[in-house]
């Protein structure tokens, strides 16, 4: 009896035993998906995006299989779901900027003139005829709002991203408004020299602002969102699109007879407004990838923002001395082509040509400039900067652009037929 007392005994023990380890085994399993699934919800941008290349990247002959497999993956990573998050993670950090100036308030006011001298050809039938002429009257100033754009916060205490020609005037008062609704008086901190960038601050503290993406790692094709003052009136307008061309070249102009060149520029199918210059053009992990700046009027669909990676030089100047300094190389030149090759007999077709100005005092190589000092000459054409070739793709302005003041390049340089590298070292821009 004892015997099988002992055996019904082990029994139960080794049953137990297995049913402890289930539960334990059941319990891990679970805390192992909660993990998985608690990485795969923090990474999803990335997940998606990764998602996304694949699927760009896909052949497009590929295999049934293959398709399935993309299209179930962009189903449970919903483009929608990332949009949403990525608006909702960004949009306090954008802002309106409303531009207000003193401007005559007038009055109408109606005088009686005798447009006959007193001789009334009407007689008795219309006595004391007369005409009531309105003139306008200047009855002192008011305040009167002109203008407006977008921008962004780049620091916790206030400081923000705009465009130059939102904040080009001196003569006016500038208010930010932030997401919740809250108006702050702007100063204007500083205005690039170079690139339609300012920089302006409000006071206080805490406030959210954006991380800076890299705009040389996008791809034609990559879903992007734009955030802004659309019209300048609808305030944090969203609208979606993609990056539809890179290194474009465009004439800006602001409507007031202003113009200036800037290359190297994005091109987007994201609604770009008038109002919307200044704010930022998003990747969907809700990086700036870059600052919205023109829209090609009279088109549809064709809007245009500055690199992020031009703009980073300007925010981290003012961060560390309140003011942008930029470096500079000191040549004028024209860029290489085809055409210019040929006419000019040149032993290449890119590249920029060390070139003096069409004013005499326009010299190809500014006295003491760190181009003086490396010894570029005119005529000299300068083929790549740090082993990048200078084309119609890439530029030379928006390549120095991105290099700092203390920093020394690399440039090939063709020299009278020959080919030969130089270093050089870039200096600050004179007149900041």
């Amino acid at each position: 009896m004892k015997n099988i007392v002992n055996k019904l005994f082990n029994k139960i023990q080794f049953n137990k035993s297995v049913v402890s380890a289930f539960f334990i085994g059941l319990i891990s399993a679970l805390v192992v998906v909660a993990i998985a699934f608690g990485a795969i919800w923090h990474f999803r941008a990335e997940i998606f995006s990764s998602f996304a290349s694949g699927y760009m990247n896909a052949p497009i002959n590929g295999s049934q299989n293959e398709s399935n497999i993309i299209a179930g993956t962009t189903n449970i990573f919903s483009q929608d779901s990332f949009v949403i998050d990525t608006v909702k993670k960004t949009n306090p950090a954008v802002v309106s900027i409303i531009i207000t100036k003193e401007v005559p308030k007038y009055e109408t006011i109606y005088n009686q003139q005798d447009p006959f001298g007193g001789n009334n050809p009407f007689g008795d039938m219309f006595p004391n005829f007369f005409f009531n002429m309105p003139q306008q009257k200047q009855n002192g100033t008011e305040k009167k709002e002109i203008g407006g754009g977008s921008g962004f916060f780049v620091s916790e205490n206030g400081l923000i991203v705009t465009n130059k020609h939102v904040v080009d005037q001196t003569d006016v008062e500038y208010t930010v408004f932030t997401n919740d609704g809250k108006k702050h008086p702007a100063k204007v901190v500083a205005r690039d020299p170079v690139l339609d960038i300012a920089l302006i601050q409000i006071d206080g503290s805490g406030y959210p602002y954006l991380s800076l993406g890299n705009s040389s790692a996008i791809q034609v094709g990559q879903s992007v969102i734009a955030i802004g003052n659309a019209l300048g009136e609808f305030r944090n307008t969203v609208s979606v699109g993609v990056v539809s061309g890179l290194s474009r070249s465009i004439t800006a102009g602001d409507g007031q007879g202003q113009s200036e060149q800037l290359d190297n520029i994005i091109q987007t199918d994201a609604a770009i407004n008038p109002g919307n210059s200044g704010g930022p053009l998003l990747d969907l992990n809700g990086q700036v990838i870059g600052v919205n700046v023109a829209v090609a009027q009279g088109s549809q669909s064709i809007g245009f923002a500055l690199p992020i990676n031009s703009v980073k030089g300007a925010i981290d100047s003012v961060k560390k001395t309140g003011k942008i300094v930029r470096p500079y190389l000191g040549v004028r030149y024209i860029s290489v082509t085809p055409e210019l090759k040929d006419k000019n007999n040149l032993d290449v077709d890119y590249g920029v040509l060390v070139q003096r100005g069409k004013d005499t005092s326009e010299l190809a190589v500014i006295p003491g400039s760190p181009a003086d000092k490396a010894g570029i000459v005119e005529n000299d054409i300068i083929l790549e900067v740090d082993g990048m070739k200078l084309d119609d793709k890439t530029s030379l302005a928006s390549i120095i652009r991105q290099k700092s003041v203390g920093q020394i390049i690399n440039l090939k340089i063709l020299h009278k037929g020959s080919e030969k590298t130089v270093q050089v070292t870039l200096e600050a821009a004179k007149d900041n």
